[in-house]
């Protein structure tokens, strides 16, 4: 199931696309990547009981997950080989089971490609030029680096110091109150003024706040105009960077002292261990004392750091102090680490044009493409309903080694995700296994797919949606499995209940046989890939047995799946397949007017968008609107991008919900959006926060 960085959990819920299965769960961003606290991993203390398995099915489908979740496959990352080695596992599995795998231009691979990262490109140049020809150049990895989390450009303009880049209303905190920074390239502080006050008004729930995270700040100065963002590191971080080295230097020289004190004790009784732990101390001090004479406390973000901009166009470099601090001095202005202290003492606003000074070079970030994969297989149907479709899924992917994607912080470990998704990869297999054995051909086709790319943003269903191997029209119903090896005290979930009038029933009289506990969850949107296709009027029905606290860690194992319970989901989801193709009547769609408020969106109204991920070009792409959202009573429709809010510019899903913020519930905002090529300006009346 996907989990989005911790700022694009908060973001979908505002635009109504709720991550429904993390009520509770604490959020903090500083840089980019998702930072969670980990909860305490499950123990497989009932994993013998839940794997063991005695039936030939159940033998098979704990070998599928073991593989599927080992380090061999290396977390099913969309930037890795082990997913390509799951695709392969995939369809040789199709195979056998006996669906049609050459569906896909005689293939069972729907291929595409996506953004999976940044690199550095060929052109990294910057310098400042002020009056009589006044130049401070700045080399490259010495005194500035590019950021991944930029875009690529040139610039030639007036340089502003805007602070620590903030415009927080509830702060009563604007660095951009008296400076115009349109057009113009603006020299920004990281984190946030009085960070060693905890009264502080931007003190946050876990000692961070929002406004510290660099998409934070890059959304606001790219809103308000700015033509290009020079990062600065603040001041009290690099002297608390030299803290901990002080701190650490003289850790090391009390157990130099207690060795010697043992030494010379040791020394009487001619203990030669004594002198090795003597040895290895005064190491620790040399080497403590070489680490601090060669830190360079004011350190540059390294390319990677705070992930991609995803084609992000704002340029964004980093610069030392030192060379801020040389401009500053250049135009008759306070240093650094003066300005901070007045803003710290103060908690005004020290920002200032620099109208003889400019900022002139070029940044160079080129986008990763990779190619990913849809596995398709087909069971063809036979009959007058022959040519509809019942779609059944399973998304295949994982986050790889971690990243944006795990909910263990700074963790580089192989994230397996037996249950996410292992758990409903092996159950979709096992299912067309199933269904393919049977004598005669079912009524209606039934389209096997392993979605590739949910854990970015659905962008494996959502292709396929796009580009759909079965007419979508006669698409009758999408039976999804996302999580279902978790099953305890006989507990499932089940989403898209009111997403047709036949659901609510056939599922429960199905239960019935399989002692399932059903919790019953009518709206079709949701994170995981079924929403895909409710987005184009397709029923819908989602399978999940719950979230856990392995959940994106690396503790998500095989050894912790419930087979058993497996098992019987698998023959709950076959029945209301058999029963759905063997149906004269399709289900109906049934249009739900707001999908359920499962966590409240803060401060932002409501706005009912919902996000496509894989959406290319400038703005906020979106492949539709909540029913009855908002957006959807404003006209905004699928495929948009949205460009601007109010006087806002909008370049991502970041920058626009930003701009939300800045809007109360009922306030009616022009919404500007990219259709077809064409601007169009639509006026959106906001809604309560749900």
């Amino acid at each position: 199931m996907s989990v989005l960085n911790s700022n694009r959990i908060s973001r979908l819920l505002a635009t109504g696309y709720g991550l429904l299965f993390v009520c509770g769960v604490s959020l903090s961003l500083i840089t980019g990547p998702a930072s969670l606290r980990a909860e305490t991993p499950t123990k497989p203390a009932s994993a013998k009981a839940k794997t063991e398995v005695n039936s030939a099915s159940g033998k098979r489908m704990l070998d599928a997950i073991k593989y599927l979740a080992s380090d061999e496959l290396e977390g099913r990352g969309v930037d890795t080989q082990g997913i390509n080695l799951a695709a392969d596992y995939i369809v040789k599995e199709f195979k056998a089971a006996g669906l049609d795998v050459t569906t896909v231009e005689e293939s069972a691979f729907q291929k595409f490609t996506i953004n999976t990262g940044s690199k550095l490109g060929p052109t990294n140049e910057l310098q400042l030029t002020g009056p009589d020809g006044k130049t401070i150049p700045l080399a490259y990895n010495k005194d500035f680096r590019s950021c991944s989390f930029g875009g690529s450009g040139k610039f030639d303009a007036e340089v502003v110091f805007c602070g620590y880049g903030i415009d927080a209303q509830d702060a009563k905190y604007n660095d951009y109150a008296n400076v115009d920074v349109k057009d113009k390239v603006v020299i920004i502080m990281r984190r946030t003024p009085q960070q060693g006050d905890k009264e502080s008004p931007f003190a946050g729930a876990h000692g961070i706040s929002r406004y510290a995270a660099l998409r934070y700040k890059v959304s606001t100065a790219f809103g308000k105009g700015a033509k290009a963002i020079l990062f600065v590191n603040d001041y009290y971080s690099t002297q608390e960077h030299k803290k901990e080295a002080r701190e650490l230097e003289q850790d090391a020289i009390e157990e130099l002292i207690l060795a010697t004190e043992k030494w010379e004790k040791a020394a009487k009784d001619k203990e030669e261990s004594s002198a090795v732990t003597l040895k290895k101390a005064l190491h620790d001090v040399q080497q403590a004392r070489k680490n601090l004479k060669e830190a360079h406390f004011d350190r540059l973000m390294e390319f990677g750091y705070a992930g991609s901009g995803d084609g992000r166009s704002i340029p964004i470099a980093h610069i030392t102090i030192e060379k801020c601090n040389e401009l500053f001095k250049d135009a008759g202005k306070p240093t650094l680490q003066e300005l901070e202290g007045k803003i710290d003492e103060t908690f005004k606003p020290e920002s200032f044009a620099l109208p003889q000074w400019k900022a002139q070079g070029e940044i160079s970030v080129e986008q990763i493409r990779t190619e990913v994969k849809n596995v398709i297989g087909v069971l063809e149907g036979k009959g007058p309903h022959a040519d509809e479709t019942i779609v059944i899924g399973a998304h295949y992917d994982h986050v790889g080694y971690g990243g944006e994607g795990s909910l263990a912080p700074g963790s580089t470990d192989v994230h397996n995700g037996a249950d996410d998704n292992a758990s409903g990869t092996v159950a979709l297999i096992e299912l067309a296994r199933k269904l393919a054995a049977r004598k005669e051909p079912l009524p209606r086709r039934l389209v096997f797919i392993a979605f590739t790319g949910e854990e970015r943003g659905l962008i494996g269903s959502a292709h396929y949606v796009k580009n759909p191997v079965f007419d979508l029209k006669n698409t009758v119903a999408m039976l999804n499995m996302d999580m279902v090896g978790r099953l305890t005290d006989d507990k499932l979930t089940v989403f898209g209940t009111g997403t047709a009038p036949r659901w609510e029933k056939l599922v429960e009289n199905t239960a019935k046989a399989y002692d399932l506990k059903l919790s019953l969850k009518p709206e079709g949107f949701g994170p995981s890939d079924h929403s895909s296709f409710y987005g184009k009027q397709i029923p819908v029905l989602h399978l999940f047995t719950g979230t856990h606290s392995d959940y994106h860690r690396p503790s998500d194992d095989w050894d912790k799946i419930n087979i058993p319970g497996m098992e019987r989901i698998i023959g709950f989801l076959e029945e209301i397949a058999i029963a759905t193709a063997k149906n004269p009547d399709r289900p109906q769609y049934v249009k739900i007017e707001r999908p359920a408020a499962t966590m409240r969106s803060g401060n932002r109204p409501y706005f009912g968008s919902i996000p496509d991920f894989g959406g290319e070009g400038p703005g906020y792409h979106i492949s539709g609107a909540s029913p009855g959202s908002p957006a959807d009573k404003a006209g905004l429709k699928a495929g948009d991008a949205i460009i601007k809010m109010g006087k806002t510019k909008i370049d991502g899903l970041d920058d626009f919900d930003l701009a939300l913020r800045m809007f109360s519930a009922g306030e009616e905002v022009e919404v500007t959006v990219l259709r077809d090529g064409k601007r169009v300006k639509l006026t959106v009346k906001l809604g309560k926060p749900k």
